[in-house]
């Protein structure tokens, strides 16, 4: 087996796997960003139907170890209606998939990065235990055409209703469970992981490094300064995306 796919130039590999270990580092800091920032940058590099399963599993090689760290804080009913919910969306959103052009897609996904960078954050809703199979649906139905979920699960959770443990543990565990969903989806599709698994690894590799180190190096610098410059990369990558869609 060849250790990279003929899509892949081994430049290319080794600068996204540097990638990945800064935008682990980043989220690390924040919290937030570092899976919007990999969606924006690997959408440079792959079409998306390479882009958004290699993004999934990558994610959820990530988020499994955190999930699992912090699983008996999760609120297992929420977790429950979510899976269900997310069975049918998954189902739904691969039937869709495999019939919409390249150039949609890139389109569609210029356009959530750009929200997901730019617009106000959303005060969580105050959804109901049953109303997450609603969410599930929803949420895996968008998530395999946009990649990152996290943003789109943060908006039904309110962290008004449970500590901050049980909506951080819930989160990732939902996440988690969306990941796997669209793995298994894009597997059944006909995406060839084994192809990826030697460049799947090292991005997972890379990427834990990042969240150990914590971008040390990143909190020297000034915080609004980095936040409009973060900003203003991702936006220049959605800008060139959405000119490929455009361009069919």
């Amino acid at each position: 087996m060849d250790l990279l796919p003929e899509l892949l130039s081994w430049p290319i590999a080794i600068a996204l796997v540097i990638v990945s270990f800064f935008m682990s580092a980043l989220t690390a800091v924040v919290g937030v960003g570092g899976g919007t920032g990999m969606l924006a940058v690997m959408a440079a590099v792959f079409p998306p139907a390479v882009l958004i399963p290699l993004h999934g599993i990558v994610q959820l090689a990530s988020n499994g170890g955190r999930a699992m760290v912090m699983r008996r804080h999760v609120h297992r009913r929420i977790l429950g209606y979510f899976l269900l919910g997310g069975l049918v969306g998954t189902v739904l959103a691969a039937n869709v998939f495999i019939a919409l052009p390249t150039g949609v897609l890139q389109v569609f996904l210029a356009v959530f990065i750009v929200v997901l960078v730019w617009a106000p954050q959303v005060k969580p809703l105050a959804i109901s235990e049953r109303g997450f199979l609603g969410a599930g649906v929803a949420v895996n139905f968008l998530g395999m055409f946009v990649g990152a979920v996290g943003p789109l699960f943060g908006a039904c959770l309110s962290a008004g209703r449970f500590d901050r443990h049980t909506v951080v543990a819930t989160q990732g565990a939902c996440v988690c469970m969306h990941y796997l969903l669209k793995a298994v989806a894009f597997g059944v599709i006909g995406f060839a992981y084994l192809e990826w698994l030697p460049f799947i690894i090292a991005m997972t590799a890379s990427g834990f490094a990042g969240t150990l180190v914590g971008g040390r190096g990143l909190d020297k610098l000034p915080e609004k300064l980095f936040a409009k410059a973060f900003r203003t990369v991702l936006t220049l990558f959605a800008l060139k995306l959405l000119w490929s869609g455009l361009m069919g």
